[in-house]
């Protein structure tokens, strides 16, 4: 008979095994993004079903394998449209996104505007316009929308 240490200990190198093939695979995604991609050829790469990679990634990642992927396309198409002087098409394809739909709605989900808009606002387009960041707050269009504390609204 085994002696009970054992089983636990067997049990935490396979977690360790599986940890490292996650990494392997996410890994995989960071360099080969702009690749046709699957879930399944990832899967078949680490030689383990489709759906048992889709629930440890998404346990070990918070996400799934595919949206993991998505998201790295999407990351990388923005650096593009910033920096690369490429058109929404070209970056499309730059980065492996086969569907020009897809592409945009994604772009939109996760960005929050959509991929023309972003280079348009990134680029800086409007001669002498600062180049325009996620995330950062800008100005109201009309300067009337900003209340004035006069000395009755002074902070004391």
């Amino acid at each position: 008979m085994c002696h009970p240490a054992w089983g636990r200990a067997r049990l935490a190198a396979q977690h360790l095994s599986d940890l490292a093939r996650l990494r392997r695979i996410r890994d995989r995604i960071d360099r080969e993004y702009a690749q046709p991609l699957d879930v399944e050829a990832l899967a078949r790469g680490a030689n383990v079903p489709a759906g048992h990679l889709s629930r440890q990634f998404r346990l070990a990642y918070g996400t799934s394998p595919y949206a993991y992927l998505t998201a790295r396309r999407i990351e990388r198409a923005t650096a593009l449209l910033r920096h690369g002087g490429l058109g929404v098409a070209e970056t499309r394809r730059a980065v492996g996104c086969p569907s020009p739909g897809i592409f945009r709605t994604r772009f939109t989900e996760l960005v929050g505007v959509s991929p023309d808009v972003y280079r348009h606002r990134a680029t800086g387009a409007v001669a002498g316009a600062t180049p325009w960041v996620p995330g950062q707050a800008t100005a109201p269009a009309d300067r009337r929308d900003v209340p004035v504390a006069g000395p009755e609204r002074a902070c004391t």
